[in-house]
């Protein structure tokens, strides 16, 4: 079986991004994607992958800095996460 490219892991991961379930984590998610995502290398994506594996209850808590952010998830990553100047709000 061949490995998904880079690229398409990309698509993948920006869909599920956008498409979490609620608007407020759409945004919150999508919208760190969409800020940050022409950056990433391999090991930036594996992490995102990993993070969109969880709730998004989990994440928003970990983002808004009310629940603990497990030790696999921590590092600058989720740091940038937290200052949640990416999400942007259409009116």
């Amino acid at each position: 079986m061949i490995s998904p490219s880079f690229e398409s892991r990309l698509a993948r991961a920006k869909f599920r991004a956008w498409h979490r379930g609620t608007r407020e984590a759409d945004y919150m998610i999508g919208g760190y994607f969409d800020r940050y995502h022409q950056s990433w290398g391999e090991e930036d994506l594996v992490w995102f992958e990993a993070l969109l594996d969880y709730d998004d209850v989990e994440i928003m808590a970990w983002a808004l800095k009310t629940q603990p952010v497990p030790p696999e998830m921590q590092g600058d990553r989720i740091a940038i996460m937290q200052k949640l100047d990416y999400v942007k709000i259409p009116r």
